[in-house]
């Protein structure tokens, strides 16, 4: 699929150690043969191809000498088939909500509606898994401090995404 006809995905990056603990979260609880991506937290799940240039230059303004936001994983929630770290960051809500505003029109009903900040470690299992591996993480979690490290654009087409570009907090 080109540049053209593909969508792009906004995510917000983490620092290497929390990217880890996600990453490795995944890889014990996420079914093998569906985990084709890095740990992640989505922001824009579909903006139009037609805007790489404005998500970039969106991006760099929110990012370039702009400090990182605070954020903490707050919680283990259940997504009915799977299960995954719920995100609270103030500030990077407001970065979302600026993006929304700025993308306003272009975006899909999923985009428009509210965001849940969350990381997947678990998508597509059966809800009697899911409930086991939500037990088994919510006995063990307790809150900790996360670190946002900038924002990213990726290319979907389809398979595993393509980096499109990334912007670093500071």
């Amino acid at each position: 699929m080109s540049d053209a006809a593909a969508p792009i995905i906004l995510t917000a990056l983490f620092g290497a150690p929390d990217q880890a603990f996600f990453d490795a979260q995944r890889r014990a609880f996420f079914p093998a043969e569906r985990n084709q991506l890095d740990a992640h937290l989505t922001m824009f799940h579909h903006l139009p191809p037609g805007s790489a240039d404005e998500v970039r230059h969106r991006l760099v303004q929110e990012t370039r000498g702009v400090p990182a936001p605070a954020a903490r994983v707050a919680g283990v929630i259940s997504l009915g088939r799977g299960v995954a770290y719920r995100i609270d960051s103030p500030g990077l809500a407001a970065i979302r909500g600026r993006l929304a505003e700025a993308f306003h029109g272009l975006l899909t009903p999923q985009d428009q509606a509210g965001w849940r900040a969350h990381v997947t470690v678990q998508n597509k299992v059966t809800p009697a898994e899911a409930k086991a591996t939500l037990a088994q993480l919510q006995a063990g979690f307790a809150a900790r401090p996360v670190t946002i490290a900038g924002l990213a654009a990726w290319w979907y087409r389809g398979g595993p995404w393509e980096p499109l570009s990334r912007h670093m907090f500071g």
